[in-house]
């Protein structure tokens, strides 16, 4: 994983609110999400960035370097984003910058966005991290948000956002097609107590969510290993490790998806929006192009195709729109995250 700039981001909320809990707060995480984050930014750096006291945190030499970096780097991204959306906007003409997750949908997405609006300004920002994601589009600095959540509107994010659920879709797990439960229709969470899990890098809590399945399957799971999803697929299909993966996913050598007894975790593609910002009133035509593109990934993907028929509370929905705002927290239980699963 490698230094981005929303890490320098963090490392500056943490400095100027003089501790982790404050920090968290302003940023609208929960306090060991953040301290998570901050753990993955100090192994990336290879050293501690702050020391911690009574007091609340100051920063080390290597934090200082970081924090005078990170004070002139920020602010000269923040100028380029401003006079280029400047520059967009002399022409007049609607534009889609959109800031997605891991995920099925996005390459469809995109394709009918430019198939609709040839040579208009399209562009993709894709990250792991829903949070960036959720703020750049809260700073107008993107117009839409395609996001993968446990829950409906999603928990931790900024506020401000109209969320639509695009769809809902059951997790499975990814296993080695030598695997002695390779073959079966599905598989109880339970009957994989013992198995080494894997999943993609996420800044939610989808591990805790994963964690209460499995306790309530009456087995505390091994700590899953973050590792990018092309190489997720290349560990499951030598045997080293089993990961938690979409329905739709896609087939490759050596592997397959099985569906979990149950539907003991869901996910929810979610498409958001600034509902007075420009971006609102195209918000309804991209919708329309997600769906589309949702649909198109499960017509392909025949085995999840034939098991979503007998789920009917799965797929598209009927959405309602939802305001994720002052007075509007996430629901409790599973909350969000960037999708930690393979798409």
């Amino acid at each position: 994983m490698e230094l981005e700039l929303r890490h320098l981001r963090i490392v500056l909320a943490i400095a100027e609110a003089g501790s982790v809990t404050k920090a968290a707060a302003s940023l609208g995480l929960a306090q060991p999400a953040l301290t998570t984050q901050l753990q993955r930014i100090e192994r990336i750096l290879g050293g501690a960035l702050f020391t911690r006291d009574r007091r609340g945190v100051l920063p080390t030499p290597l934090g200082d370097l970081v924090l005078a970096r990170a004070r002139v780097l920020i602010p000269a991204v923040t100028g380029l984003h401003d006079e280029a959306s400047e520059l967009i906007n002399l022409g007049g003409t609607a534009r889609y910058r959109v800031g997605a997750t891991n995920g099925p949908i996005v390459a469809g997405l995109v394709r009918r966005l430019n198939d609709a609006h040839p040579g208009g300004p399209v562009s993709i920002h894709s990250t792991w991290s829903e949070n960036e994601v959720a703020r750049m589009t809260v700073d107008g600095r993107l117009d839409y948000a395609l996001l993968g959540a446990c829950s409906t509107p999603p928990a931790g994010l900024p506020p401000g956002l109209t969320w639509r659920v695009v769809s809902i879709d059951a997790v499975w797990v990814l296993l080695n097609e030598a695997h002695p439960l390779a073959g079966r229709d599905e598989v109880g969470l339970g009957e994989l107590a013992e198995e080494q899990w894997i999943t993609a890098p996420g800044d939610g809590c989808f591990h805790e969510c994963f964690a209460a399945a499995c306790s309530r399957e009456g087995f505390a799971p091994r700590t899953p290993t973050e590792i990018d999803a092309s190489s997720a697929f290349d560990l499951v299909a030598a045997g080293g490790a089993i990961a938690l993966c979409q329905g739709t996913v896609r087939s490759a050598p050596g592997v397959i998806a099985v569906p979990l007894r149950g539907v003991p975790l869901r996910w929810r593609h979610l498409l958001g929006w600034d509902p007075d910002g420009p971006a609102a009133a195209q918000a309804a035509e991209l919708f329309g192009y997600a769906v589309e593109a949702y649909l198109e990934i499960v017509a392909q993907r025949r085995r999840y195709s034939r098991w979503l028929a007998g789920q009917p509370e799965l797929g598209v929905q009927k959405s309602v729109t939802l305001l994720h705002g002052p007075g509007l927290p996430g629901r409790s239980g599973l909350a969000g995250r960037s999708d930690p699963m393979i798409a």
